[in-house]
């Protein structure tokens, strides 16, 4: 009952000053702008980092032979030397929550050759059907197409085509050593070529369906050295992944399932710095805040001594004068909470459905494995805007409370004396 009349009192003593008070509310309401702004940018950065990082290539999830990484031996293939039951582990896969896609992989290295022109090459079977669902790879056709199904031909990346002089149509020698420890060799034809703005992988990769290159590697069809997966939100990657080793464990493969936090450790370093980084945004925002709003609530109460002064005369305890004050000062912190969600909304929904280019200003950005668009995009969450609330209101009772320690040591003699 007590608080109730502080309260009422504290509501009162905020619109005495009406001007003053709506400046403060105002400057804390662009602070909590400001702050879950900020923060939605860097996390609309970290997203298409994830985004582009693992949608191009990798995918969210990947199962491999125990021994796999880091080295990526061509002879470490799921199941080992008999290999393994492939579509079973796709279909396992397909019945995971969270995993939308899955698609099988062969990897071998080797050298291409038109004419005169030979260079390395990292040879990538695929089932073009699936990689599709899975990556974007074969969706940065610049000309032609990606290798159909069961065809001898291969997609390349647009600098190799430059180094060799090679179009869609034209036909290469690929040699590359087979898990048998013989050399396998074959001629390809030049289905497309891409164009993924990843200088490494625009040199040096080529794409082949998977059946020609286990045939090349002298791999039998069961032996396949990856099943990449994507999932339906790059967040949901760790629980997917464990819920699939659960379910792929009575089969007594030795494999291991594990998701881009673990084999794209560059990028996870980065989002957890960033992170980190959102609760020192909020910080500098506020602290810088707070010494406005102390301003304000010193201002205040030094206009209010003598009824300070009177109320401690008739008997109110150091306590409730102080309890005053603060409420005060939480009062026009939920007021400037309420203002700066009125302001926040539409900026932060306008940023994440209309971005702000830069690329014409920047260019693309290169980082990790991962190209990235130099854009304005606010991402959704909820960490940012609680984070912000939090340190507004924090930012607003931390403000009072040096104001309230001196309007309840005011002498109530001197006070109403007017000394």
């Amino acid at each position: 009952m007590r608080t109730a009349v502080w309260g009422r009192i504290a509501w009162r003593n905020l619109w005495r000053n009406r001007r003053r008070t709506l400046i403060t509310a105002g400057a804390l309401a662009f602070g909590f702008l400001g702050s879950v702004v900020m923060i939605g940018i860097s996390d609309g950065f970290t997203a298409e980092l994830v985004e582009n990082g693992t949608g191009l290539l990798t995918g969210q999830v990947q199962i491999h032979a125990s021994g796999y990484r880091p080295e990526r031996s061509m002879y470490e293939t799921i199941g080992g030397p008999d290999g393994a039951e492939v579509p079973a582990l796709l279909a396992a896969a397909a019945a995971t929550p969270g995993i939308t896609a899955a698609a099988p992989r062969v990897y071998g290295g080797g050298i291409v050759s038109a004419g005169d022109a030979t260079e390395a090459v990292v040879l990538f079977g695929v089932d073009p059907a699936r990689e599709a669902r899975v990556s974007r790879i074969l969706g940065a056709m610049v000309s032609g197409r990606g290798p159909a199904e069961g065809a001898r031909e291969m997609a390349i990346g647009a600098e190799m085509a430059r180094r060799l002089g090679v179009g869609p149509g034209a036909q290469v020698v690929v040699v590359a050593p087979a898990a048998d420890g013989s050399m396998g060799n074959d001629l390809f034809g030049v289905s497309g070529v891409f164009r993924t703005g990843l200088g490494d992988l625009d040199a040096s990769f080529a794409v082949l369906p998977i059946g020609a290159l286990q045939a090349l590697l002298g791999l039998e069809p069961g032996r396949v050295h990856e099943i990449a997966m994507a999932t339906a939100d790059t967040r949901d990657a760790a629980a997917a992944a464990a819920l699939l080793a659960d379910r792929l464990a009575p089969a007594g493969l030795a494999i291991e399932v594990v998701p881009w936090t673990v084999f794209s450790q560059e990028i996870a370093s980065y989002v957890q710095l960033a992170e980190a980084s959102n609760g020192l945004i909020v910080g500098i925002v506020f602290i810088f805040a707070i010494f406005g709003v102390a301003n304000t609530m010193l201002m205040g109460t030094f206009e209010r001594r003598r009824e300070f002064a009177v109320v401690r005369a008739l008997g109110t305890v150091p306590s409730g004068v102080v309890l005053t004050v603060l409420i005060e000062g939480l009062a026009l912190g939920l007021l400037s909470l309420a203002a700066g969600a009125v302001l926040t909304a539409p900026v932060l929904a306008w940023l994440h459905h209309h971005p702000l280019d830069l690329t014409a200003v920047v260019g693309d950005m290169e980082f990790a494995g991962a190209l990235i668009r130099p854009t304005l995009r606010t991402e959704y969450s909820v960490n940012g805007p609680v984070a912000s609330a939090a340190g507004l209101l924090v930012t607003a009772v931390l403000a009072a409370l040096y104001p309230a320690i001196r309007a309840a040591r005011v002498p109530p003699a001197d006070a109403l004396a007017g000394r």
